[in-house]
């Protein structure tokens, strides 16, 4: 795809966005069941399922009839590895689950329901200004959401943030005037509890910048609470990340330009390094392009399958757009 129709499409698709309605909540069985086409290879033309310290188990590319479905800017599974919550940046939850066939490779998506957020006063979709959600994070009987543009960090009952106002939210140690409106903090992952942030909660912004050039970010809890930021190259700005087991996080980043149109990468940043002060950098463990299946890849999550291996699962935010798609890879870090 020419990096202009790339362009038309993320115009189109925020033209899309600001049309959309407030909604109750919609279901696969109301007539919106998400339909899925498997993804067999992550390179282009290629049967190779080695990309690094990465094996690529296979994907799904998702459309539905509902008209809410799409935008997903950031994706978490519950400990059964199954069973999702996922936020979209049109300001609505979505739950589901994940199927797969007799191989074990992801087959389709059962069980989604579309829900809009409601705010502190118990209000539902404002308007994407006011409810960008960008970040979403699983931290115990708490659902931690970020938002760009209104910038902050909520937080809602779990179980029941569906249907609940926000309970609390966290203080964001930047000044407002420092955050840009579009490229705020689309990061929010949750620490281990046996690793040195001892279940701290990290924030990342993709594209705010401080004097230095580095992105800001923030321990927002935790013993090692405190300001720190991340190295920031070029045109890829941090999308998503999650922890490892060992407390080591990797950062899910895109690139959107005219000239090289999207690109993704995962760079890996080791636990010592992410601390009050420091500039957080890393290995770039993956990194890919149009070559490759591949889109605006913006949610990233990581869990520990039945056989012990860690799985990664990506994906995509089509800005409901009809030029882009909603994609859902998965791979296998093997260390």
């Amino acid at each position: 795809m020419k990096a202009v129709g790339l362009a038309r499409s993320w115009f189109a698709g925020a033209l899309l966005t600001l049309g959309l309605a407030a909604s109750s909540v919609i279901a696969a069985e109301d007539g919106a069941a998400v339909k899925s086409n498997p993804i067999s290879r992550f390179k282009i033309g290629s049967d190779q399922t080695r990309f690094g310290p990465f094996e690529f188990l296979g994907g799904l590319e998702m459309t539905s009839g509902n008209r809410l479905f799409g935008s997903l800017s950031s994706i978490r599974f519950r400990s059964d590895q199954t069973s999702f919550v996922g936020v979209l940046d049109t300001g609505h939850w979505m739950t589901g689950r994940i199927e797969r066939d007799d191989a074990g490779r992801l087959s389709g998506l059962a069980d989604v329901v579309i829900t809009s957020m409601k705010n502190a006063e118990g209000r539902s979709f404002e308007g994407k200004g006011r409810m960008d959600a960008e970040g979403l994070a699983l931290h115990g009987d708490r659902v931690l959401v970020s938002f760009e543009q209104n910038h902050r960090v909520d937080v809602y009952p779990d179980p029941g943030f569906a249907a609940s106002a926000v309970t609390g939210n966290y203080p964001i140690p930047f000044p407002r005037k420092e955050l840009r409106s579009n490229r705020g903090f689309e990061t929010v992952a949750v620490s281990p509890e046996d690793s040195p942030l001892k279940g701290g909660t990290l924030i990342v912004a993709e594209r705010s910048l401080d004097d230095a050039g580095n992105a800001y970010a923030a321990i927002l809890d935790g013993p090692l609470k405190g300001k720190l930021a991340l190295a920031h190259y070029g045109d890829f700005d941090a999308t998503d990340g999650a922890f490892l087991p060992d407390g080591d996080l990797l950062l899910l980043e895109r690139r959107f330009n005219l000239a090289e149109g999207i690109g993704m990468r995962i760079r890996r940043i080791r636990s010592a390094d992410i601390r009050p002060g420091a500039v957080m950098d890393g290995e770039i463990l993956l990194q890919s392009d149009f070559g490759y299946q591949i889109d605006n890849m913006e949610g990233l999550d990581v869990f520990r399958a039945a056989d012990g291996s860690t799985h990664v699962i990506i994906v995509s935010d089509d800005n409901h757009s009809i030029l882009q798609r909603n994609l859902m890879l998965e791979f296998k870090l093997v260390e």
